[in-house]
């Protein structure tokens, strides 16, 4: 494994600066704290600093020593997400939450350092021709967005970038490893309200009422069959039913019940065929009974899709660095989402994954504490991987400027 010295001698520096930030979390656009960090730690390493796209994002601008004047430089964006979660911690090591109800449960405050330790290095060692564009980004989390909200402000007409490049720590892979995936990579993210509506009454003399929670219980079932046997077999689809509102008594059928869920694909073509037949089924099926149904249908994220040449190359770039024992070519497609996919919507890149390991790392364990995994209130980013993210963020951009 091929580290940075430089890099590796500034590990206790951004593992205190990493925890400290996982001490201190907020959630989606709320990222105050978090930004004033990163935006004096950039500015203090010369790094022009740019606040207030997606209201809370900061974005870093590095020009090469390198570069012409007059010229028009290449740029390369490598992007890493701020936010936390809306759920408690329950690590009792020092760095823990001292926020309740917060928690950086996703491994984003390591992103985040990891990014930094980058900015450091190459902010000290400028011999490139072009641009690198350090994205801190707020709210990914929850269906925020907040990649397409710093879109909206203008991000890629102001800081335009050739190509853009973004890592999530993943728990169960080796510590160090790499994982990448050319193609769909990460689920679509998509919501839903279905409206079952007919006469509520009482519940002994059903006969006199439209009864919706007969109605939407028959109305699961055949959902299911949308992925069952209207899809093709071939593609990858998931449509689950998360919760069921109906009711307030025991003796009152309610005229109206309510079924909430997700839907999640890997291709958009097979969304709007499962999208468009959702509401054939929410319309019509309670019309056979008497009632009456409505969908709402909320596309939240797009599938994330990397590009193949793009994928080669920062593949090629950790197997040089890291060894190819170290990565993994075809990692498997993952059924969460991810706001990147809206940047590789409109600009050429990829999103690869670094091994985050098992749990073994965490500093203070006890009895009954539970998995090292995403979403988690026992995860904790492993600082392990601060030098080794750092060292790829700045070989990858030097492979770039070197293409």
């Amino acid at each position: 494994m091929s580290l940075i010295a430089e890099i590796e001698a500034t590990h206790d520096e951004f593992t205190a600066l990493r925890r400290d930030i996982h001490a201190h979390p907020e959630l989606a656009f709320q990222e105050n704290r978090t930004s004033d960090v990163v935006a004096e730690r950039l500015a203090s390493w010369g790094i022009e600093v740019h606040r207030g796209l997606g209201q809370t994002g900061v974005v870093g601008v590095l020009k090469g020593s390198q570069t012409k004047a007059g010229s028009k430089p290449r740029s390369i964006g490598l992007r890493a997400d701020m936010d936390a979660l809306p759920m408690p911690e329950h690590n009792r090591f020092a760095h823990a939450s001292k926020n309740p109800g917060r928690m950086h449960g996703c491994g984003h405050d390591g992103h985040t350092a990891m990014l930094l330790g980058a900015a450091k290095y190459l902010a000290a060692h400028r011999d490139f021709d072009g641009i690198v564009n350090f994205i801190f980004q707020p709210a990914e989390e929850g269906g925020n967005a907040g990649a397409k909200a710093m879109m909206a402000d203008g991000l890629f007409d102001k800081f335009p970038c050739d190509e853009i490049y973004g890592i999530h720590n993943m728990p169960g892979f080796d510590v160090g490893h790499f994982g990448f995936r050319k193609g769909p990579t990460m689920a679509s993210s998509n919501r839903f309200d279905i409206f079952v509506r007919g006469t509520g009454g009482h519940a002994a003399q059903p006969h006199k009422s439209v009864d919706t929670i007969v109605i939407a219980a028959e109305m699961v079932g055949v959902l299911q069959t949308l992925i069952s046997r209207h899809k093709n077999p071939i593609d990858i689809a998931v449509l689950s039913i998360t919760q069921i509102h109906a009711g307030d008594a025991y003796n009152v059928l309610p005229g109206e019940t309510v079924i909430r869920g997700t839907v999640r694909t890997f291709s958009t073509q097979v969304l709007d065929e499962i999208e468009s037949n959702m509401r054939r089924v929410a319309e019509m099926l309670p019309q056979v009974h008497g009632g009456s149904g409505e969908l709402k249908f909320h596309r939240a994220y797009p599938p994330l899709v990397n590009w193949d040449e793009q994928t080669d190359f920062a593949m090629k770039v950790a197997q040089d660095a890291f060894g190819a024992d170290h990565v993994d070519g075809h990692t498997p497609q993952h059924g969460g989402a991810e706001d990147f996919s809206f940047y590789l919507e409109k600009v050429p890149g990829c999103y690869l994954f670094l091994g985050n390991g098992e749990g073994a790392h965490r500093d203070e364990k006890y009895v009954g504490m539970g998995p090292c995994e995403l979403h988690n209130p026992n995860y904790d980013f492993n600082d392990a991987l601060l030098p080794i993210g750092s060292s790829y963020w700045v070989k990858l951009a030097s492979a770039f400027f070197a293409r």
